[in-house]
């Protein structure tokens, strides 16, 4: 009996085992990263929409898997001169990040994001903040859309350097500079978003950043139509190897492009490509010292179809306003366009179609003194839709023009 006594608690304990692996989910690697969370902190935004912002970001690290063997979080405010809430090192768990986050205070002054961001850049770098050599870099810049110096410049650095960065906008930016800031495409790593519904996009971008951290493998960003980045973890140093990249179409055989990197490269941008087409695209570690398997990947180049490149908001009145934009200019012509109102608070909208000949329309019916959110969407014969919003307010009501004062006229006294 001793024999299956043994027997019954080995089935027994390994059971148990499976069961508490099953509540603990697979244990699969996580990704390991850098985030580097940018939030207005200046007197533009209102300390009510800080607090929202502040709720937004513990709820999005709460859904990110941080820790030392994982991701790592770091909080930077914009404000005259910016200031490092936490560095990377300082905290080690998902709870600790949001404690911090929910305790930090709002700084004000000036918003000088661009010196934020050159601040940024040195942060998501410095080993001496806890930045890792070696690991995926990402920016999410939660921001109102104000800024008091450039932002272009500094952001393009951050960008050249591999920083994949992502752009949270409650609503009064220029929505062309944003998008020209953020990651290509824009369309994954641009979210124009009231204050009061950032948890809407809370599990979206948590999905966007973990693809952005993928652990030891080659990975796409910045497509466009005919050009798109790769990037790769360090895994040859100058001394030991080098790289060949292979370049294919997928649909059928044509020339293979190849480029040879130097061993301690780790990005490379291939331009020059068709639109609306797949690549395959084979990373070849060559190494005396290491055997390394190739990476292999497959990216699709987005259509050469240019949606419209930037919305105008004008006449406004209290039951009406006009929104002009710059059309689409890309070599496939659009259908038409749709104009979509609709307010803030979440009521139902309205919908205008534009003939493709026209860039403007006037939208009616609208309510006094009310917030809305305006989207104009390039409708493409191949289906696909290309979409830009603007935030736009109605006056109270017509402002009157108060009567001018009778001139004066002085009455002399005879002596």
């Amino acid at each position: 009996m001793l024999p299956w006594t043994a027997l019954s608690l080995a089935l027994s304990l390994r059971l148990a085992l499976a069961r508490s692996g099953a509540e603990r989910g697979p244990l699969a690697s996580a990704p390991q990263g850098d985030l580097l969370l940018l939030l207005d902190s200046s007197a533009s935004v209102s300390h009510y929409e800080f607090s929202r912002v502040r709720e937004f970001v513990g709820q999005l690290v709460a859904l990110l898997p941080l820790g030392p063997g994982a991701l790592r979080a770091s909080l930077v405010h914009v404000g005259s001169r910016p200031h490092t809430e936490f560095p990377f090192n300082q905290h080690n768990s998902s709870q600790a990040v949001q404690d911090a986050i929910r305790a930090a205070a709002q700084r004000m002054g000036d918003t000088n994001t661009g010196l934020a961001l050159a601040y940024a850049r040195e942060q998501l770098f410095a080993e001496a903040m806890g930045a890792r050599p070696g690991v995926p870099k990402v920016l999410v810049w939660v921001t109102d859309g104000a800024s008091s110096d450039p932002v272009g410049p500094p952001m393009q650095e951050l960008k050249d350097q591999g920083v994949t960065v992502f752009i949270v906008s409650t609503g009064r930016g220029n929505l062309l500079e944003l998008s020209a800031a953020a990651s290509a495409p824009a369309q994954k790593h641009l979210h124009f978003v009231d204050v009061d519904d950032l948890h809407i996009i809370a599990r979206e971008l948590r999905g966007s950043i973990l693809d952005a951290m993928q652990p030891q493998q080659l990975y796409a960003s910045d497509v466009t139509s005919n050009s798109f980045r790769l990037a790769w973890p360090p895994l040859l140093t100058s001394d030991s190897g080098y790289y060949v990249l292979e370049l294919v179409p997928s649909a059928g055989p044509g020339a293979t492009r190849r480029q040879q990197l130097p061993g301690n490269a780790t990005n490379w941008t291939w331009a020059g490509l068709d639109p609306d087409s797949e690549y395959d695209v084979v990373l070849l570690p060559e190494s005396n010292v290491h055997l390394l398997k190739p990476q292999h990947l497959r990216v699709r180049t987005l259509p050469d179809e240019a949606g419209p490149e930037r919305i105008v908001i004008s006449h406004a009145r209290p039951h009406s306003l006009r929104v002009s934009w710059a059309p689409a200019l890309g070599p496939v012509a659009a259908l038409g366009y749709q104009v979509q109102i609709g307010p803030l608070s979440g009521s139902a909208a309205q919908r205008v179609d534009v003939p493709a000949g026209r860039n403007s329309t006037t939208l009616q019916g609208l309510a006094p003194g009310t917030a809305y959110l305006v989207t104009v969407t390039a409708a493409f014969r191949s289906g696909h839709e290309r979409a830009l919003s603007a935030k736009a307010c109605t006056p109270v009501g017509e402002r009157s023009r108060a009567p001018r004062p009778a001139p004066q006229v002085a009455v002399g006294r005879g002596g």
